[in-house]
């Protein structure tokens, strides 16, 4: 009699801790592949409000209204927009007030704009830290399956005085599916994991440049 070996057929029919090993494996590459297209969503959208506040920024003869517009967005400032609000109204307080020496309003500014940028880049990173994980556990769980239901496999055939292909095979085919969903949920999270790394880090020096730059224009206004 030629056994069944159908995915389905296999994968209901293996031991209770193989399929466990299977649906956490599935859970872990379902989650992992939301979090890709959530992140490919927020790094496209962190980009294009990047650009176009960069393009308003230096189209601007007067930063004034520009912060006003900012700071009256109804869903807050994001990205590098947020830089310029934290700079700019630490800026306008410490100008404010009596016996100010520049170096020091500087220092200010930039320490309130490091703070803001931290907070963005931590909520950019959102997520990386997951996908790694799985990207470099998954083979292993899928791998601590498939020895398990080869063990199993083979404890089988000492209980048999005549061992065949045909009584070994489905035991290591199912086995072996552990394996493979193993890798099919690490291959997707270390692509997007390497590739999401890559961008949030070129983000991270377009944010440091702006910074710097800001920090120059209110280093003439300061010794003005």
């Amino acid at each position: 009699m030629t056994p069944d070996l159908s995915f389905i057929h296999l994968i209901t029919n293996a031991s209770l801790l193989v399929q466990l090993v299977m649906l956490a494996l599935l859970i872990a590459s379902v989650v992992s592949w939301s979090m890709i297209f959530s992140k490919r969503v927020l790094l496209n959208k962190a980009k294009k409000e990047a650009d176009r506040f960069e393009e308003l920024f230096w189209s601007s003869e007067d930063l004034t209204p520009l912060y006003n517009r900012i700071n009256k967005k109804r869903d807050g400032a994001t990205g590098m927009e947020k830089l310029f609000e934290a700079g700019f109204k630490e800026f306008a307080r410490v100008r404010n007030q009596q016996n100010k020496d520049p170096e020091a309003m500087l220092e200010s500014v930039n320490r309130s704009m490091r703070i803001a940028m931290n907070k963005e880049v931590d909520y950019l990173e959102t997520n990386l830290s997951f996908l790694a994980t799985v990207g470099s556990t998954s083979p292993y769980v899928g791998l601590f399956g498939t020895v398990w239901g080869i063990m199993n496999s083979f404890r089988a055939l000492g209980n048999v005085k005549q061992a065949t292909i045909a009584m070994v095979a489905p035991g290591i085919a199912e086995a072996l599916i552990a394996t493979a969903m193993g890798l099919f949920a690490a291959i997707p999270a270390v692509i997007a994991y390497n590739r999401y790394s890559n961008e949030v880090e070129r983000l991270i020096n377009r944010y440091d440049i702006f910074l710097e730059e800001f920090l120059s224009i209110l280093h003439r206004h300061a010794s003005n």
